[in-house]
This record gives C-alpha cells, structure tokens and sequence, in this order.
C-alpha cells in the first residue's frame, strides 16, 4: 500500500494535508488503496522544487532532452501491462482498453520527443547591419492536472510536451486514479534531474492551490468544464482547457443503417461513454431511422458487461456509483418526459458501478440527455427530417469539443466540416485521425490545442530579438 504521495526534489515525501480519499474498484467495491486529500504546503512543496530545477532544465540540449524522453517511453511500454492493470482497477476500463491508452501514451511521448529538438522560432527580414529573431522559450513552470478516463495517455501528452520543450512540471493527477497516476511519475521521472517532474495528490485540496499558485507559468487542465471554469477564473497565468463536451452524431439518408449503427455503438458505449469526444446525441434522418434504431439496440445488447480484467469484458463499469446515478439520473428524466427506454437503463443488482448500454428514442430538446454532458453509456436518439435540421440543431449548446457526421454526400461532406461548430469534425468514422492532430475546443469545452505539435507553441513563449552592430 503507498503511503507517501508528495513527489519533490526526485523523491517521495508524506503528504502535509489531513484525512484521506479512498479509492475502490469500480467493477468489485473492494478497496484498492487511499491517497491524501491534499494540501496547500504540498503544492508549495512540490512548485518550489519545480521552480529551483527550471532553469537548469532549460539550459538543457533540446536533443538530450528529446532522448530522456524516449528513455522514458521506452520505461512506460515496459511497464505497460502494470499500468493498464492499475487503469482497470481504480477506473474499470477493459483491460486490452487500458493497455491501448498506455500505449497511445508512450506513441505520444516518442512523438514529442522527435518534434520537439525541432521546434524553433524564425528569422525576420530587419536591416543589412542588424539580426532579427523570434525565438521560442520555455514559460518555466507548468502545471498539469489530468482526468481519470485515460489517466495515462492524457497524462503523457501534457508532461512528455512541457518536459521537451524545456519547462518543468508540476502534475496533479486525478483522486481518483492516484496509484496510476504515481506509478507514471516514477517511471517518467527516473532520468530526469530532481523537481524537473514533481507530483502533488488530493482533491480539490490540492488542485485548487495548484490551479491558484501565482509561481505558475503556464496551467494545463483535462476535465470537466465545471472545473475548468473554476480553474480558469482562479489562474494566476494562461490556461489551456480540454474540457467536456456534448458531441453529436448526425446520420443522413442513404447511409447503410447498419454500419451507421456501428459506429454510433462504438462512440456511445466505448470506455462506458466515459470519453471526452464521445458521442452524447444521434441526429437521424427520418428514411434511415428506424433500422438504425433497431441495430443500435441489437448492438447495445451484444455488448458484454463484466469486470475489466476479464478479457472477454467489452463494457466496463463506470468509473464510480456516483457517476452513475448522474447518468441514470439523466435516463430517469428523459423516460419521464416521453423518451422511449428501448434497451438498458436499470441498475443491475450486485456490486460495483455497472450500467448497462441504453438507447433512448424520441427524445426531445429540452431533455438533459440532449442538452448536458451525461458521460456514460446511453445513445439518445432524435429524428429529424433533414440535413439542414440535423446541422441546425447539432449546433446547439454551449459545448464545442467534436462532432461526427455519417453521410455518402460529398456536399453534405462539404459542408459539414465547414458549418458544424467544433475543435474536431470527423467523417463516416466516430473515432481515429492521424498522429500530431491537435484542435482548439470552442464555447464551454475549452481553449488552446491539446497536443499535436501546435501543443509545444502552447508550451513556449515568442521572444523577439533585434541585434544591432555596435
């Protein structure tokens, strides 16, 4: 059982806070461990250590640091099966799921290993006797705090692009993945030079004078858009937000209807629904609406709901029971507004956070399902009568992370991706897209570019340099 939590100076310390968080398996109820709320002193701990190492760090060769990188990735692919076990434990992610994010996780950290002793700044075109420059600076000290749907692959995209480009961190990851979130630290943070990586645990105890701490150059924040905007409107610096989001599926006419509900299965129901770009509400066409409801059930039903170790598990539970009252609370509401319950939406006896995969139909604007992030696994369905409907009403809302559309329609295609307003617009698939992708979230899911390689100009500041001879 870990007992100490606070990583400072290349070393593990006990937490300063009071009192505990408990952190039970999702699928069983067992206790898994605990780790410290934590506490003001330990963020001061750990930004003080993280402050001293910075500018030794960033005196460090872009290419030295691009190699501890891969160093490190190399350290997380051989852990890998330790922390997707870990992942399955505190979260309930199917195993060969949380073996994919640690590997997603070390791919990304090679990746900014290779991008970053290439990232630079450019020459500008000044007088015949003078030099001028943009060069690109570390900001100094980052902070990073990350969600619990995919602990380690967010995790690795946020450290592995400050780490490169010459900042040091201070990563706070979430309550309640804390044991991941450790194991990650120690093995990313095994070449580094002492307070280059620190860590603090806790809650809102730590994330809150973290978020607030005036020595921070830059704060980084994966997680709901509650807590960005209490992050945001606490930050003493710039903050990037990858926030929550209310993605919608649009499926036009003359798509095959069962494909179509394929991959509305797999947006809605992959990790539980506990993904930021999942799909939270199906926009129909009427033509095609009623076998791709009756396949989206079918679908849903396949699925197989059981604990994330077991191989055969394709649905997991949520990530606690507290999460999964918000989600049955939103089915309870929409069935008692008029939706039709065509599959799912009970509380299966036993232990654990389980839900099964629910598909509403008819369901309606005003309904929460429609309107506020639910997180889990449910495919709210509303039919609508055509494509400018279906435009229309997909961009509703206050959120703008992504949005899906399934159409054989080049002009559909066309203007799809020019009107639907989002970060990311994907075509005739719900997931994928190339490696170094990055977006912009709009409206309430967030701001800045989360990874890619638009991510490491995030991280650095622009420095104009004009050198006159004397």
């Amino acid at each position: 059982m870990r007992t100490l939590w606070l990583f400072a100076d290349g070393e593990w310390r006990a937490s300063a806070g009071t009192g505990t968080i408990a952190v039970d398996d999702p699928a069983t109820g067992e206790r898994v461990g605990a780790c410290p709320r934590g506490c003001a002193e330990d963020v001061e701990t750990a930004v003080r250590s993280a402050r001293a190492a910075a500018p030794g760090w960033a005196r460090v060769a872009p290419a030295e640091r691009g190699a501890l990188l891969r160093r490190a990735a190399a350290r997380v692919r051989e852990h890998a099966d330790e922390l997707a076990r870990l992942v399955t434990a505190e979260m309930g992610k199917p195993l060969a799921d949380a073996r994919g994010g640690v590997e997603a996780g070390a791919g990304t950290l090679e990746q900014y290993a290779e991008l970053g002793p290439l990232h630079g700044g450019r020459s500008l075109q000044g007088g015949w006797g003078a030099t001028d420059l943009m060069v690109r600076e570390p900001r100094g000290v980052v902070g990073v705090i990350t969600p619990w749907n995919d602990p380690v692959a967010i995790a690795c995209g946020l450290i592995g692009a400050a780490l490169v480009t010459g900042n040091t961190v201070v990563h706070k990851p979430s309550e309640r993945t804390p044991h991941t979130g450790a194991r990650l630290v120690e093995l990313l943070a095994a070449d580094l030079p002492p307070g280059v990586l620190t860590m603090v645990a806790g809650d809102r105890s730590a994330g809150a004078p973290l978020a607030a701490h005036p020595d921070l150059d830059l704060l980084a924040h994966v997680g709901s858009s509650a807590a960005g905007r209490e992050i945001a409107a606490a930050a003493r610096c710039r903050v990037l937000r990858e926030n929550g989001g209310k993605d919608p599926l649009i499926v036009d006419a003359g798509v095959d209807p069962k494909w179509a509900a394929e991959q509305a299965a797999l947006g809605c129901f992959a990790n539980a629904g506990q993904i930021c770009v999942s799909v939270e509400r199906i926009y129909v066409h009427r033509s095609v609406a009623e076998p791709f409801t009756t396949s989206l059930v079918a679908a849903a039903e396949a699925l197989r709901t059981g604990p994330g170790l077991d191989e055969a598990t394709t649905l997991g539970p949520l990530v606690d029971r507290r999460q999964r009252e918000t989600v049955h609370g939103h089915v309870r509401a929409a069935v008692a507004a008029g939706a039709r319950l065509l599959t799912g939406g009970r509380i299966p006896d036993g232990p654990g956070a389980f839900y099964p995969a629910t598909v509403l139909a008819d369901c309606t604007d005003d309904m929460a399902v429609l309107r506020e992030e639910t997180f889990g696994p449910v495919a709210a369905v509303r039919v609508v009568e055509s494509f400018d409907e279906a435009l229309a009403l997909a961009n509703t809302g206050e959120y703008g992370l992504a949005a899906t559309v399934l159409t054989p329609s080049l002009a559909h295609v066309q203007r799809a991706w020019r009107e639907l307003r989002a970060g990311t617009v994907k075509v005739n698939a719900v997931f994928g897209g190339a490696p170094g992708g990055a977006a912009q979230p709009l409206g309430a899911s967030g701001e800045g570019f989360g990874y890619g390689p638009e991510l490491l100009d995030e991280m650095t500041h622009t420095k104009v340099v004009h050198i006159a001879a004397p």
